[in-house]
């Protein structure tokens, strides 16, 4: 049956409301991501009892995750911010423009959304959070940059997969056109993540998007190629994405500087062309060579740990990715994830965290198994086919995470499924995808799926022996 978007919007709002009290209403993949002034009373607790509510992170400085799953998130997010359109008024960027006159209201709310109108801001809030210091910050504007990307990387991913499984499975087959076609659109993301990243990074950071995509380009422009500085001939994308988030940072500090001191009459003409010039020769000369020297350091880190640690570090990897995920900490790896992309032409590090989530399946199967509450079992049965699918917010804020002790032992079996990923060198070309999906973005089928059946088995005999609860 499909969900009522409106209603749970409507739900959320009730008890994070009046509009007043939501500063920003943003959504990733999974997640409803609200900023608050004030956090109410109980508002995690209440919002766990709404209906296709998964679960609940508090963030910092008033900011509160909702988690209702992927492809939820958007829909839901959708209707919420109607909802906030018609219940405060539209109020300016924070770099401080005069606030616009509110709107008249003339929507019909429901009965709860007015209840909530009428109610006060409870004085009283939680504890208070850790600051907003500036490490927190940067993950929340990685999230904010790369999260758009990920359908890019997802669908492309999935058409180099595919074409890629053809190729090996009948060569003669993936020389036809249409074939040859989808191979061409796969290969679209890394053509295309240069003007992208630049895009959304300028706008991030208050600039003009056009030009920190004009930026994007120009640091990959093959033209490069052909021009020599000190002896020496340019390399057209150096430092990856990596040397794009400078410049393009860069560029939109510089164009918010110049916007305070050139006249208003000369705007147009004088801003876009003074950023572009002074931010190109930055980069040539500055910043793209620290970017290729901090997107080289990634790739020797990472090969280290690989091929040093081996097993131990896929072991580690896999077991902690849960907990990094649920402190809000997983978004700072989606720019390392593509930046090896870009390099090695596929990431070592996906396949190895995507075991978290089938330690996860493991586990809750054994709880289906030797639990005999009725609605624990239930939420396992809706929760386990999305599971092997790579969609791990249900089992893990519905039936694991609450439990306690299983949910240890599910990231132990994402480790364990983690160390074959790594001793068997799986790598992916895309980002976005895991669970058994996940094999098609896989440059070793076999070894990726060897390792998801690890974890399930892992995941499923330590919950069996250890972390089935008592009551």
């Amino acid at each position: 049956m499909a969900k009522d978007y409106r209603k749970l919007a409507e739900e959320i709002f009730a008890v994070v409301g009046p509009g007043d009290n939501i500063i920003t209403a943003a959504n990733c993949m999974t997640r409803l991501r609200l900023t608050l002034r004030t956090v109410p009373e109980e508002a995690p607790e209440r919002l766990k009892k709404v209906t296709g509510v998964l679960g609940v992170v508090n963030g910092d400085k008033g900011e509160l995750q909702v988690v209702v799953g992927p492809g939820h998130a958007q829909r839901t997010a959708d209707e919420f911010r109607g909802l906030l359109a018609t219940d405060k008024p539209l109020e300016a960027a924070e770099d401080g423009e005069t606030k616009k006159q509110e709107q008249p209201d003339t929507t019909d709310k429901s009965e709860d959304i007015a209840a909530s109108k009428h109610k006060a801001v409870p004085e009283k809030t939680e504890k208070p959070k850790k600051p907003d210091t500036g490490f927190h910050r940067s993950i929340k504007r990685m999230g904010n940059i790369f999260l758009p990307l990920i359908p890019l990387f997802v669908g492309c991913g999935l058409l180099s997969g595919l074409t890629m499984l053809v190729r090996t499975w009948n060569p003669q087959l993936a020389e036809g056109a249409v074939l040859r076609l989808l191979g061409i659109l796969g290969s679209m993301a890394g053509a295309s993540l240069s003007v992208f990243t630049g895009v959304l990074t300028a706008k991030e950071f208050g600039g003009s998007p056009m030009l920190g995509g004009a930026l994007g380009a120009f640091l990959s422009s093959p033209a490069l190629a052909q021009v020599s500085l000190g002896g020496e001939m340019l390399q057209p994308g150096r430092g990856g994405i990596i040397a794009v988030l400078l410049v393009a940072f860069f560029a939109a500090e510089l164009e918010k500087r110049l916007r305070k001191i050139v006249p208003a009459s000369l705007d147009l003409i004088l801003v876009p062309v003074v950023t572009l010039t002074v931010s190109g020769l930055a980069a040539v000369f500055i910043l793209q060579p620290i970017g290729g020297m901090l997107s080289k350091g990634i790739y020797q880190g990472v090969t280290v740990l690989l091929s040093q640690g081996g097993a131990v570090t896929g072991f580690v990897g896999g077991g902690l990715w849960l907990p990094v995920v649920m402190l809000g900490l997983h978004h700072i790896l989606t720019p390392i994830h593509m930046e090896l992309i870009n390099l090695l032409g596929a990431t070592p590090l996906l396949p190895i965290l995507s075991m978290a989530g089938a330690g996860q399946v493991g586990a809750s199967a054994a709880l289906y198994l030797r639990m005999r509450d009725k609605y624990l079992r239930e939420r396992i049965a809706a929760g386990l086919p999305l599971g092997l699918m790579g969609i791990g917010e249900p089992l893990i804020y519905g039936v694991t995470l609450p439990l306690g002790r299983p949910f240890i032992t599910a990231c132990l079996g994402g480790a364990c499924g983690g160390a074959v990923i790594a001793a068997c060198g799986v790598g992916s070309v895309g980002i976005g995808i895991s669970g058994l999906p996940g094999a098609l973005i896989a440059t070793d089928v076999m070894g990726y799926l060897m390792g998801t059946a690890t974890a399930y088995a892992a995941g499923f005999l330590l919950t069996m022996a250890f972390g089935v609860p008592k009551k």
